[in-house]
């Protein structure tokens, strides 16, 4: 029998993997809280697009529920694997609510930001939780069951999608996942799952937070020489915490860890190729959408949602106080965040010198 699977939360991310699932003839039900976003897709279909003409679709194959109506699924038959592709903050609640639909062997993917497998497990347990990291893939949701990838596929070129199990084993689940990604884009398993998540939360801590605090682009803040100054001290902090909370850190973006952790005044050549990795590169190959990709983070700011920058700065800075490894500008940038988000002040670049 075929696999039935869950994507709970259809933004971006979910959405994108749902829905090329679904086309792939996966057996999917998409399930929302937004209603305009579930009677959109109900009625038109679900709208992807990349940068290729291949990349453009509309699905129609992928069943859709509001949360609402989650109660359906009993009629349907368990779950074999269900997509958690909700906000961080949401996750407790959203792992309790697919729990009673699980296959007896069914298990719960985090297709999310932040390290929240823990969070899946205390609900489902820790033999039920998989992750996924997604790693610059770039997609946005800029209105109602219109996601589109704003960056070329990762192909052989970056590997996107990183599944593992938190023990660390290869295990047939996760190589079944990697064979559902593959048709979406590059895949891989990995046996660092944690140190995985550690180095895409470097990526994002020095990312999503800065261009929601900004109002600009992910490449208009790196072009930016005060703003740039400020994300290499984010990465240099984060990669300082994950290290000595024993994580095994990845290359980021293609740069050495231990580079970035060197990255500051008393380490001038780790400073400089730090700047030079993150300063934009201009001539060939020049991203066509560079003037539209923006940071999920920096959408929810847009849409005047909450964001996860307490799950993503200010968890890196909590850990940081915990162990003795200062992250202050973590702590800057979740506190300039907060008051953005909430209407006090508006996103500009004076926040951060720029």
């Amino acid at each position: 029998m075929a696999k039935r699977i869950a994507v709970i939360g259809v933004g971006a991310l979910g959405g994108y993997v749902g829905g090329h699932l679904a086309q792939h003839g996966y057996d999917v039900t998409l399930v929302d809280m937004w209603p305009e976003n579930i009677a959109r897709i109900r009625a038109h279909g679900l709208s992807l697009d990349g940068v290729t003409p291949d990349e453009q679709m509309t699905v129609t194959a992928a069943k859709t529920m509001h949360i609402t109506e989650l109660q359906d699924l009993d009629k349907q038959g368990p779950i074999d694997i269900a997509f958690l592709a909700v906000k961080s903050y949401d996750t407790e609640w959203a792992a309790m609510m697919i729990r009673q639909y699980l296959a007896p062997d069914g298990y719960v993917v985090s297709l999310q930001n932040c390290l929240n497998e823990e969070k899946i497990a205390g609900v489902v347990g820790w033999g039920r939780v998989v992750g996924t990291i997604a790693s610059l893939i770039s997609v946005d949701m800029h209105e109602a069951g219109t996601i589109r990838r704003t960056i070329a596929k990762g192909g052989d070129k970056h590997t996107v999608f990183r599944v593992g199990e938190v023990h660390g084993r290869i295990t047939s689940r996760v190589e079944e996942l990697v064979e559902m990604y593959s048709l979406i884009d590059s895949a891989k398993a990995t046996t660092n799952l944690w140190g995985e998540r550690w180095s895409k939360l470097v990526q994002n801590g020095f990312g999503n937070g800065v261009s929601a605090a900004t109002g600009m682009t992910s490449s208009a803040c790196s072009a930016n020489d005060a703003i740039r100054r400020f994300q290499i001290r984010l990465a240099c902090e984060a990669v300082r915490v994950g290290q000595a909370l024993g994580f095994q850190l990845e290359p980021i973006k293609g740069m050495d860890p231990n580079v970035l952790a060197r990255a500051d005044d008393d380490d001038p050549a780790a400073l400089a190729a730090a700047d030079a990795w993150m300063t934009p590169k201009k001539g060939a190959g020049e991203n066509p959408r560079a003037n539209i990709q923006r940071p999920s983070m920096a959408q929810d700011i847009i849409k005047k949602r909450r964001t996860e920058i307490e799950l993503m700065n200010g968890f890196i800075a909590d850990k940081g106080a915990e162990i003795g490894v200062a992250a202050p500008s973590h702590r800057q940038l979740t506190d300039i965040v907060l008051r953005v988000e909430r209407g006090q002040v508006a996103a500009a670049a004076s926040h951060l010198g720029g």
